[in-house]
Formats: C-alpha cells, structure tokens, sequence
C-alpha cells in the first residue's frame, strides 16, 4: 500500500521527501559526531561531518585541510 501511494505521489512530493530525509540524515550525523567528540566546536563538527559525507579527498578541497585541535 506504501509503495503504490510512494508511485502515485507527484515528482514534487517525492523531491520534497528526499530532501527531508537528507536533512534527517544530517542532523543525526552530526548527533553522533557530539556524542564522539564532545569538546569540539560547532565549526570542528561540521567540517567532521563533511568528511563524513563527502570523503576525505573532497572535504579538503571544498574545506581545506582539517586543523589538528
């Protein structure tokens, strides 16, 4: 039933819910990451989830190399 409500919803709605789903996904990333280190700062965090996300290679070269605080 799930599924066949998932076929019939407009591409707009399906958009929508991936993007909600992305932002879930996030949020409980970074979750982990305060949980895993929880002395780093906000800026530490997201650039840790960044290379969570993206991988090392991108990361750097979206956000430079990562500080050794």
């Amino acid at each position: 039933m799930l599924l066949d409500l998932l076929a019939r919803a407009p591409a707009w709605r399906k958009l929508h819910m991936v993007g909600e789903m992305n932002r879930t996904v996030r949020e409980l990333a970074l979750i982990g990451l305060r949980r895993r280190y929880p002395y780093d700062t906000e800026e530490r965090l997201k650039r840790r989830l960044a290379t969570l996300l993206l991988g090392d290679d991108l990361a750097r070269k979206a956000y430079g190399p990562e500080s050794e605080e």
